[in-house]
């Protein structure tokens, strides 16, 4: 791969950094600021809706600049985003800045997207894809961990101080690594974008990746509270536990990738099964502590197999003149369904549910997300033309 693709891959990691390590800080958080666990689990949603927000303003508005300025604009609201959540007085203040920060997300994601698929062949896009995302599996990986020890150590702010030091290290990789020598292009109106991603299929596209990561972020927004509470863990032991989770991540996306530049809607509708199938157990896993661990390292391997060919999938049916615009946009589903699910977690305890009933929930929302992919499918067979069959004469 070019270190252009790694370079984008440095970005991912600051932003999926912020984006996850809030999981590991609930409760210290909650507790900080005195609010319940429940509330403080909102500051993943409302991250999750500022990413969904975001994307479409943003590429809309930078549509016409060189992406690799777009790029570097991104991470500096990203790093800024950071420092006031570390700075923040208040929960109020705090969602806030998490908004504020999640504006990025969104937009560095499809344009990083469409530029790691113009540095590499037709037969690799699907896995360039999956390096720069890999970026979000080291996050989960080395990230979240450190950051959740580090909160526990030295309180929360200390994570997102920690955080905007990386979005530092990252605006000086991009800088120096990713070319503007591929960023130009005519640009496409934008009545033409917007048709592109109309289409039916671009819109089912969305609305998998919307009900597939409900599903993961339902389970995966808890998750220090269902370790803790449910399963009888430390405090300190939720840390190496998400390492559990981070090479679980690490190992899906690749294969995702590889599967996606196979056959991307076998890989689609495979992934999203085998998702649906680890929810499932993880509900009959939550009492003990070796099948929890052996759960969440599975969650982990089959939420991110899914990412490529969910963003393969869109990028497809939008073709070249809604590519930008969808790219973007399919991030913006995949936090979407972020929020529905910590949404979706959170309804269920408040409903006194419990913890345990949580992998229920989020089966039940990804059942629908591989329902969706499954008439995805039909669609395309029904539209491939008959064979026309000429009589010898």
């Amino acid at each position: 791969m070019p270190l252009a693709v790694y370079a984008l891959t440095a970005g991912a990691f600051g932003i999926g950094t912020t984006e996850f390590v809030i999981m590991g800080l609930l409760l210290q958080v909650a507790g900080d600021l005195g609010v319940s666990v429940s509330t403080a689990g909102l500051l993943i949603s409302g991250y999750a809706l500022g990413v969904f927000a975001g994307a479409p303003i943003l590429t809309l508005a930078t549509r016409r600049l060189p992406r690799k300025t777009v790029l570097l604009a991104l991470m500096l609201i990203f790093t800024i985003g950071n420092l006031a959540c570390a700075l923040a007085p208040n929960y109020a203040a705090l969602m806030v800045a998490r908004i504020i920060t999640a504006l990025a997300h969104g937009t560095f994601f499809g344009v990083g997207s469409v530029v790691a698929t113009s540095l590499v062949a037709s037969d690799r896009k699907a896995s360039a894809i999956a390096v720069m995302f890999t970026g979000l599996t080291v996050a989960t990986l080395l990230g979240v961990p450190f950051g959740a020890w580090l909160g526990l150590e030295l309180g929360w702010r200390a994570t997102f101080f920690a955080v905007a030091g990386i979005g530092v290290v990252a605006l000086i990789v991009l800088g120096l690594f990713v070319p503007r020598s591929n960023e130009v292009e005519a640009p496409v109106s934008l009545r033409q974008e917007v048709a592109a991603i109309l289409t039916p299929q671009v819109q089912l596209g969305f609305l998998m990746t919307v009900l597939g990561f409900a599903g993961v972020f339902t389970v995966f927004t808890y998750i220090q509270p269902i370790l803790i509470q449910v399963t009888g863990f430390s405090e300190a032991a939720v840390s190496p536990i998400l390492l559990v989770f981070g090479f679980g991540l690490l190992g899906g996306n690749l294969l995702g990738g590889r599967l996606a530049d196979r056959n991307l809607v076998a890989a689609l509708i495979g992934t999203l099964a085998a998702l649906l199938v680890v929810l499932v157990g993880t509900r009959f896993a939550i009492d003990g502590k070796l099948a929890i661990i052996a759960a969440i390292g599975l969650l982990g391997a089959a939420s991110f197999a899914t990412v490529a060919p969910l963003q393969m999938r869109v990028l497809e049916k939008a073709g070249p003149n809604g590519r930008n615009f969808a790219s973007s946009l399919n991030i913006a589903a995949f936090n979407l369904g972020n929020a529905i699910g910590a949404w979706l977690g959170g309804a269920t305890l408040d409903h006194g549910f419990g913890l345990t009933a949580i992998p229920v929930s989020a089966a039940a929302i990804t059942a629908l997300g591989l329902l969706t992919a499954l008439w995805s499918a039909r669609l395309d067979r029904s539209a491939k033309p008959a064979a026309v069959c000429i009589p010898a004469e």
